[in-house]
């Protein structure tokens, strides 16, 4: 597509941006008691900012002009952040992680695929040379140590010469069998067919009836062949069948990616162009307009200063480098307003102080009228939207756009180059910013020197009095730096780097992306809610909690510092489910490094308790100067186990328990880093100390019947297979229903060896082939489903949803369970 028709695709999601922000300033003002009403003002608030992010992401990844690209990316990140605030509001309104919108998407007239999250594609773009030189280090530093070398071995057994030689003879001889059985079938089938026609004797062929049999045959076989045509050319019309070159590529979709390749190097081009404008054009503004800026602040500064005096009768303090300085009295004001500030200020200053003395009043009396009438009303209190941090980048961009983008013709503008006069507007700025500072410090002296010309006056050095108890203080803060301590001052991130790969700790993430992860949703999920029974959360919900609290938040560094924040997740559900490869994809799309801190991987790794201290401090370390980073912990339920078992005493599986809460408090908003646990047996786990490190829990399930359905489709086709109208897929899906994800691949990589691909043009694949496989595997049972069940119902938020299903009050549930923790603590000491 050409720049025209990504600018009009940008125009018509501003417009659509600016309506939703319109309703959503007129919505929150409204309190609401009804929770179905709420949760639908929700919903639709949130897929219609799925939809803005989607034609954003898109429009941000193809547009190639570099002012334009800033402003839609201020946007974009303020749109990602509201979609994780509104899906933070519905979590703690529906106590659940897992959320339905059948009939609203019925209502806009979308289809459940249009709700999927979209992976930004600049997470990757932006540091793609950063990520291939980190690749390559990695990279040559396992094959130095051959730690990569192991992993790729694979064990094959020694023959001596004399097995190897009786192996050859014994299958040379059983296909010599093989070829004499088949002649001897041949010649016995021979002496009976001439024994036959001996005892039977020549029939005198009728040529007519010969001639009526072959034009019969040959018009049932020419029927047959157009009546099957037929039938698949309705089904394609039906959309039941996909069209014949379904799966090829087209020569267009070949050109689109040429021109897409284009649109990206012209973007790179672009903003080097930008870039180097805005050094140039900043020191010809500095040459042109610096000394005219420069002598228009301090007579302004001056006039200011003369005013306040005839006003007032005394010079005025001048602002702090902490306050601002002068640019505070001046923020888009004339001198006149300023001095008008000036007394106004004043006058609230009074105001305020009875105001105050009238509240204490009003609160004593109050306290003591209160009944328990006034308790009952405050619990009772109508549902309000929490503020939001990003509602405010949103409309601050779209006044931007308003105000810039909204009318401009650029009809002159067809390379899409940077605009040369809004480069200079903002460099103006900041070269009045520059020199404000400048100015401040000579006109502080100026004030002074006039103070000391006019009234006399002297600066008295400022008194600093002790506090009770300083020494005592000073004394803690330095205990407080001595915790937090570099332990490896004198060591580079380099070298850190190295030992960490060496250990073992930082491993290659595999590459695997978020699509991925195949599966289907969940068509009946609003239904079944209606009738009070709580459905299983397909794959594709669970692709979309990882894209929402894993990969949106890593990816951008604004996102994850305002937006819910989310430092630990933990994914529980049976083997072969896709746990381990929901962590890789995770690193994947963000290019986030991964530290493997599992029991196992850790077990006689940095020994003693100042070795623990000494790994954790190296990882977060080095996770927090190559951020993003994920620290994946793999059954992570041996590091809480309830009782650890006689064969792992030795491992000390449980050497992270007490560090992991101290990890979480020491990680901050602007550490983008995130621990994710995965979990097949979490029941074996102590549940309080489990529930308190991780703060979202995803329970993985099993695939329901349309999910194994495009499963067996996908992963056939991805190994090469055929999809015929010979192999029933709806048959596969029924009968393995129990069977994972990891079971299935299993299977089509069994089945589709390189000789039975090469068959599939004569002999297509059938359905009792993988059948066939499958019987030597062991599905999830419905009883491991159920236990996994009846595992979350005790965790926080099961609590929690179970206390609001049953319709009790659940934010009193949980400030009892608050104050109960209180009392335990108090006791303790």
């Amino acid at each position: 597509m050409s720049s025209a028709m990504y600018n009009k695709m940008w125009h018509q999601t501003q417009e659509a941006l600016n309506c939703l922000l319109d309703k959503e300033s007129q919505k929150t003002v409204e309190p609401h008691r009804n929770q179905v009403f709420i949760f639908q003002k929700l919903a639709t608030f949130y897929i219609k900012y799925v939809q803005i992010f989607r034609n954003l992401e898109n429009v941000y990844d193809q547009i190639i002009h570099p002012q334009k690209r800033i402003l839609i990316r201020k946007i974009l990140d303020g749109v990602m952040g509201r979609i994780l605030e509104l899906k933070n509001e519905m979590v703690e309104l529906e106590l659940t992680e897992f959320h339905y919108f059948d009939d609203i998407l019925q209502d806009l007239k979308l289809a459940p695929q249009q709700l999927d999250i979209p992976i930004p594609k600049y997470f990757l773009k932006e540091k793609l040379e950063v990520i291939k030189g980190r690749e390559k280090i990695l990279a040559q530093i396992l094959a130095d140590t051959g730690l990569d070398m192991r992993e790729m071995k694979s064990s094959v057994k020694a023959f001596s010469i004399e097995q190897a030689v009786k192996l050859i003879q014994i299958a040379e001889r059983a296909r010599q069998g093989r070829l004499r059985a088949l002649f001897m079938k041949q010649i016995f089938l021979q002496e009976y067919r001439a024994r036959q026609a001996r005892l039977l004797g020549e029939k005198v062929a009728d040529v007519a009836a010969a001639a009526l049999r072959i034009q019969k045959v040959w018009r049932g076989f020419h029927q047959n062949k157009k009546t099957k045509r037929d039938r698949e050319d309705e089904m394609v019309f039906l959309g039941m069948n996909p069209p014949p070159l379904f799966n090829e590529v087209s020569a267009t979709v070949i050109e689109a990616e040429k021109v897409t390749r284009l649109r990206d190097e012209l973007q790179i081009k672009h903003e080097e162009d930008y870039k180097t404008a805005m050094n140039t054009i900043k020191g010809n503004l500095q040459l042109m307009e610096g000394a005219d800026i420069k002598e228009n602040l301090r007579d302004q500064i001056r006039h200011w200063i003369i005013e306040c005096r005839n006003l007032t009768g005394t010079f005025p303090e001048y602002p702090k480098v902490e306050e601002g300085g002068s640019a505070i009295i001046f923020s888009n004001k004339t001198p006149q307003q300023v001095i008008e500030d000036i007394i106004a200020a004043q006058e609230e200053e009074e105001k305020k102080r009875k105001e105050k003395k009238k509240e204490k009043q009003k609160d004593q009396k109050v306290k003591e009228k209160k009944g328990p009438k006034e308790k009952i009303k405050e619990e009772d209190e109508p549902w309000k939207m929490s503020p939001s941090v990003f509602l405010q980048t949103m409309e601050e961009g779209s006044n931007i756009y308003k105000d810039m983008w909204k009318n401009k013709d650029e009809s002159l503008n067809f390379p899409q180059g940077y605009d040369p006069e809004i480069l200079k507007e903002e460099k103006r700025k900041e070269l009045e910013v520059e020199i404000r500072v400048q100015v401040d410090e000579l006109m502080r002296q100026e004030l002074k020197n006039i103070k000391l010309a006019v009234n006399k006056e002297k600066e008295l050095p400022v008194r600093i009095g002790k506090k009770k108890g300083g020494k005592n203080k000073t004394k803690g803060k330095k205990g407080r730096r001595g915790k937090d301590k570099d332990l490896t001052a004198d060591r580079t991130i380099e070298s850190l780097y190295k030992e960490l790969v060496e250990e073992g700790l930082l491993v290659q993430t595999l590459k695997v992306n978020l699509s991925d992860y195949i599966g289907e949703y969940s068509y009946l999920g609003a239904t079944l809610r209606r009738v009070s029974i709580e459905p299983m959360p397909s794959l594709l919900d669970v692709r979309q909690l990882i894209a929402l609290y894993g990969v949106l938040p890593l990816g951008s560094a604004e996102v994850h510092e305002n937006a819910p924040l989310v430092k630990s997740l933990l994914l529980a559900g049976p083997s072969g489910v896709g746990k381990k490869m929901l962590v890789h994809a995770i690193c994947s799309e963000t290019g986030a490094n991964l530290f493997n801190l599992s029991a196992e991987n850790i077990a006689g790794k940095y020994p003693g308790k100042n070795g623990l201290q000494m790994m954790i401090h190296v990882v977060l370390k080095v996770a927090r100067q190559l951020q993003p980073s994920v620290v994946w912990i793999g059954d992570t339920e041996k590091t809480f186990y309830k009782r650890v078992p006689n064969a792992e005493k030795m491992n000390e599986p449980k050497r992270l328990k007490k560090q992991l809460p101290k990890i979480l408090k020491l990680l901050k908003p602007n550490d983008r880093i995130l621990i994710v646990g995965t979990t097949r047996r979490p029941f074996d786990a102590e549940i309080q100390s489990f529930c308190r490190v991780y703060q979202k829990i995803i329970l993985v399930p099993r695939p329901d019947y349309a999910s194994r359905y495009v499963l067996w489709q996908q992963i056939i086709q991805r190994h090469g297979g055929a999809i015929t109208s010979a192999l029933n897929l709806s048959c596969l899906a029924k009968v393995t229903d129990g069977f994972t994800q990891g079971h299935i691949v299993q299977v089509v990589k069994a089945v589709l060896t390189d000789r039975r691909l090469r068959q599939q043009v004569y002999k297509p694949l059938m359905a009792t082939e993988f059948i066939t496989a499958l019987s030597s595997l062991d599905p999830v049972y419905q009883e491991e489903e159920d236990s996994f069940k009846s595992w979350y119902a005790k965790t926080p938020m099961g609590k929690r949803r179970a206390l609001a299903l049953m319709g009790g009050n659940t934010g009193n549930a949980k400030d009892k369970g608050q104050k109960k923790g209180k009392k335990e603590k108090k006791k303790k000491k």
